[in-house]
């Protein structure tokens, strides 16, 4: 999904404006709600999602297909904002070091992966979790990454990168699948944390009550 350099034509510097604006939202958000307890926690989960990041698969035109993360992130932390912080450090590392993702393509895929797929994630857990919470974790991170390759590949559409239909229909399956994965493994991580600290889990996944810190 890391667009390269020359994909986006005329349209990258747009989305660094939002992606500029989300990064400062992101920030604010954790001058408010980030602390001595659950920085570590946000640090070890950027590391893991810089890890999965790296397995990626080639797809025609010139993109890839991998896992995001973004739903683990915004769920754990209560807030989309927390996806876009870490994704956005993760990017911009993956851009600057291994030159994974172009940096004039860097705001469109802060947009995609962090933003998107944050936002995408944490109001799917939100709408579903009355139904469970395992189903409704599973769904957020599918979610999460389809959306985000879905808007993806009608970026490069609108910039005349690759078609549109052709786009949509390599972006969406295989992220489709690739997705399945992200789910379960949102699932575990999140379970699993649960078993060995529970302390680090928000009220919300547990099934409490538990306010929106949006």
């Amino acid at each position: 999904m890391h667009i390269p350099d020359g994909f986006l034509g005329w349209t990258w510097p747009i989305f660094w404006i939002i992606a500029i604006i989300a990064v400062a939202y992101s920030l604010k958000w954790a001058r408010d709600n980030l602390d001595e307890r659950n920085v570590p926690l946000l640090a070890v989960l950027a590391a893991g999602i810089f890890a999965i990041q790296a397995m990626n698969i080639p797809i025609p035109w010139g993109t890839s297909g991998h896992m995001v993360g973004a739903a683990l992130i915004a769920i754990l932390f209560v807030s989309p904002w927390a996806a876009v912080l870490v994704l956005s450090i993760v990017l911009i590392l993956q851009g600057l070091i291994f030159g994974d993702g172009g940096m004039t393509a860097l705001g469109a895929n802060i947009v995609n992966m962090g933003l998107i797929g944050g936002f995408v994630g944490f109001y799917s857990y939100k709408a579903l979790k009355g139904v469970g919470r395992i189903p409704a974790i599973f769904i957020a991170g599918w979610a999460s990454i389809f959306i985000a390759a879905i808007a993806c590949a009608i970026e490069l559409a609108i910039a005349g990168t690759f078609p549109l239909t052709e786009g949509l229909i390599f972006m969406g399956l295989y992220h489709a699948v690739i997705g399945i994965i992200e789910g379960i493994i949102t699932v575990v991580v999140i379970l699993g944390i649960e078993r060995v600290r529970p302390d680090l889990i928000p009220d919300w996944v547990k099934g409490k009550k538990q306010e929106t810190v949006g």
